[in-house]
């Protein structure tokens, strides 16, 4: 028996084509819809540089020279991998687990309990489009967004009740990955002749909100046509990234889509817009997109570093002088994010 609020929620989003829906109408077929079809140039088919993967620095937190490999790899590469990281390899598979639970066990009418409301400019939520596309193209993913820190900014309604386990699992992740962000942000500090707290201060500080997402994307008839996220750099200060086994992130570098080889239980880090602002662009905001399989189900959980919407982001003003003027402005978070997602300039 439904309840009303299923039964109302259903009816919300019933016009809303949830991607794991018509993957299930399309796995017998050779064919997607024509809004998940990419145009030529945007096909990985044909824009990826196939049979090579590309290495991107492993880093070892513990490593003595830390400071330096995350600001060399935070310049040239602007996305490298963890590891030695302390969070044990348990916590992150039951972070996983409940969030794969999410999207193949609970009954699709629970889920659309927790949808994102049609217009609202609030991102929390279950739902399937973000941002405004050219010629109203789709990506080829499912998600789940809500806040895991700070607890005065977490808001409970837009987190799963099923499985039971999911609370617990994603506050002891939260708890866990704020350990290793105090370290990589140090070393980005650190890195830049600051002292070892300035970027986390200029960043937020305590208020720094910690943003999870979960992405689903479904086997797909035709991988070569379609991408789970368009090619983009992250709003974000920085991003912190887990992944399931499925390859599927691209990184665009010298010029080409390449296919970035992870390795289990790293994290995933990418330099965002943020820190390329409060570096004085030193730090390189990371361009990538994600591909999709044939056969299988590839998830990935990032969690975004923001800035609260009222913070103010610009240069770090000891990074600026005569020889280094600002290149970018100073501005409120929540006014870039607009302009980014309203594509305007910034």
């Amino acid at each position: 028996m439904k309840t009303a609020e299923a039964q109302s929620a259903t009816t919300l989003t019933m016009e809303v084509a949830r991607v794991q829906a018509i993957a299930s109408i399309t796995k017998c077929m050779d064919t997607i819809p024509s809004e998940y079809i990419r145009s030529e140039n945007e096909q990985p088919a044909s824009t990826t540089l196939h049979g090579v993967l590309l290495q991107v620095p492993v880093i070892d937190i513990d490593d003595k020279n830390v400071v330096k490999l995350i600001s060399d790899a935070s310049k040239e590469w602007g996305i490298f991998q963890v590891i030695n990281h302390g969070i044990p390899d348990e916590v992150i598979a039951n972070l996983q687990k409940v969030g794969k639970e999410f999207f193949e066990v609970v009954p699709q009418e629970e889920k659309e309990v927790i949808a994102k409301t049609p217009g609202s400019q609030n991102i929390e939520g279950y739902g399937t489009s973000l941002q405004k596309e050219l010629e109203g193209k789709r990506g080829w993913v499912d998600h789940l967004f809500h806040k895991i820190w700070p607890p005065s900014a977490i808001n409970y309604r837009y987190w799963p009740k099923n499985p039971p386990s999911y609370r617990e699992a994603n506050e002891e992740y939260a708890k866990r990955l704020r350990e290793v962000v105090e370290k990589i942000f140090k070393s980005l500090s650190l890195g830049l002749g600051l002292g070892a707290h300035e970027m986390m201060e200029a960043a937020g500080g305590e208020d720094i909100v910690y943003l999870l997402k979960i992405n689903y994307y479904p086997p797909c008839p035709r991988p070569d046509l379609a991408l789970g996220v368009v090619a983009h750099t992250d709003m974000s200060h920085i991003t912190i990234l887990v992944p399931n086994e499925v390859q599927g992130l691209q990184v665009f570098k010298d010029g080409h889509w390449y296919d970035v080889k992870y390795i289990p239980n790293a994290l995933i880090v990418h330099i965002g817009d943020q820190v390329e602002i409060l570096s004085n662009g030193k730090y390189k905001s990371v361009y990538h997109r994600t591909t999709v399989t044939k056969d299988k189900t590839r998830m990935s959980w990032p969690v975004f570093l923001e800035p609260p919407s009222e913070h103010e982001v610009g240069p770090i003003s000891k990074l600026v002088n005569e020889a280094n003027p600002p290149k970018f402005k100073t501005k409120k978070y929540k006014d870039y994010v607009y302009c980014k997602l309203n594509k305007l300039p910034q």
